[in-house]
């Protein structure tokens, strides 16, 4: 089994978590003010925790109402959901417990009562993995790493063209009267060097 300890300690950068406050819910769950299970939810690429579909919150909270002995006895509870980022733990608390760094990022869903349905379509689906969460966030962060040098080179080649464009430009600017200036033309135009008649043309 995974523990509330290790999620919060390795969870990633898209994770939400969940609990009972009387109600509460991750990216991380939890019943507000009632000893609950956390949810976990492992957001896809693009998503964000400030736009979750409605279903899937909605599912989120039923399930962690469902595993909060205190409420899932209860009706009118408040489930409260925020980032993985925002969870703040220190030494002085029990295991599982967390408090959160900005409470600005702390949102609430308000349940009314249990659904059955909802509970037992996700016991129904549920599938027990037990994941090396260490491993993950090392995965996690290595490819943010490479995403991140991958951007910097990018922006480095886009500078070096641009400096290139820009010295190309200035050489064409700085050596456009050049073939003018050859020997050839400027023999050419040279009057020392033409028949002393020359002039009668003009007439």
């Amino acid at each position: 089994m995974v523990s509330d300890e290790d999620l919060i300690k390795y969870g990633l950068d898209n994770d939400v978590c969940a609990k009972c406050l009387n109600t509460s819910i991750h990216p991380q769950f939890h019943v507000d003010n009632l000893s609950s299970a956390h949810v976990y939810v492992r957001l896809r690429e693009g998503e964000t925790w400030d736009n979750i579909a409605q279903p899937l919150l909605e599912d989120c909270a039923q399930l962690t109402k469902a595993n909060s002995i205190e409420g899932n006895k209860k009706d009118n509870i408040t489930v409260i959901y925020t980032p993985w980022s925002n969870l703040k733990k220190d030494g002085s608390m029990a295991a599982g417990q967390v408090t959160f760094h900005n409470h600005k990022l702390v949102r609430k869903v308000y349940v009314k009562q249990r659904e059955n349905p909802i509970v037992n379509r996700l016991n129904k689906t549920r599938v027990e993995k037990y994941p090396d969460l260490r491993a993950e966030k090392e995965e996690d962060t290595k490819k943010k790493q490479r995403g991140d040098r991958k951007a910097r080179d990018e922006q480095r080649a886009k500078e070096k063209k641009k400096q290139q464009e820009y010295e190309q430009l200035k050489w064409q600017k700085d050596h456009a009267y050049d073939d003018m200036f050859t020997d050839e033309n400027l023999e050419a135009s040279n009057n020392q060097d033409r028949d002393e008649n020359f002039l009668d043309d003009f007439m």
